[in-house]
């Protein structure tokens, strides 16, 4: 067993602990390995290890080694900030996009989603610590902007996601991550059908799944410091 298979299974492992500790089925919350910065090789020795769900912030990067891996029936998941002008490689190459913060990127995803390929699956990015150097729509604005995205066409809004304010505390991570999904139970009760919770990485997933993640974004965890 290599490094990288068993910082997998161990990042497993707390997956598992940390959704049977808060009552929940271990099966109900998804690994999604960051592999960022990592060569096509590392996600192929991976996936190759059961592994199917990796997540991008690099464009290019990314659609390079989606090309590379063509034999291989992974999940691309992107989670990085969106520029107008990247859309449509996004839209063309992933499965889901994570980090949608403006109707404008939402509108080009839907429009240039090819339309032989099933639905894109997006996330909304909230700013939930409220911090000016993330991306994200306040909490505000989810209503209004959940509402119009959830009517575009070839895309698919599953829920929320968040990138919240780093710390140590555990309680106050509870609390933040507690916040995002309320946020979301929100927006279920005015009809939005959403079921993702895109929150928790290395540092903090026990507590992100303790408030009901279903996507867990690990990166340093299983593939060492970047």
């Amino acid at each position: 067993m290599t490094a990288l298979t068993q910082a997998i299974d161990n990042t497993k492992k707390r997956l598992s602990s940390a959704a049977l500790a808060s009552g929940r089925d271990p099966a109900a919350v998804q690994l999604i390995a960051v592999s960022k910065t990592r060569p096509a090789s590392d996600i192929r020795r991976a996936f190759e290890h059961g592994q199917k769900l990796f997540g991008e912030s690099y464009l290019q990067e990314a659609v390079e080694k989606i090309r590379a891996l063509e034999d291989c029936a992974i999940e691309w998941h992107f989670i990085g900030p969106i520029q107008s002008n990247k859309t449509r490689q996004i839209a063309s190459h992933f499965d889901w996009v994570h980090s949608v913060d403006r109707l404008k990127i939402a509108q080009r995803l839907s429009e240039q989603r090819p339309p032989q390929l099933p639905p894109l699956n997006i996330c909304l990015q909230v700013n939930i610590s409220h911090e000016t150097s993330k991306s994200g729509l306040a909490p505000a604005e989810l209503l209004t902007m959940a509402t119009t995205i959830a009517g575009l066409p070839r895309i698919r809004l599953r829920g929320l996601m968040a990138i919240p304010a780093r710390t140590n505390d555990r309680e106050l991570q509870l609390q933040t991550f507690s916040a995002v999904a309320t946020l979301q139970q929100q927006l279920i009760e005015q009809g939005l059908e959403l079921d993702t919770l895109s929150m928790g990485m290395s540092d903090d997933l026990e507590a992100a799944i303790e408030a009901g993640a279903t996507h867990v974004r690990v990166g340093s965890a299983i593939f060492g410091a970047r």
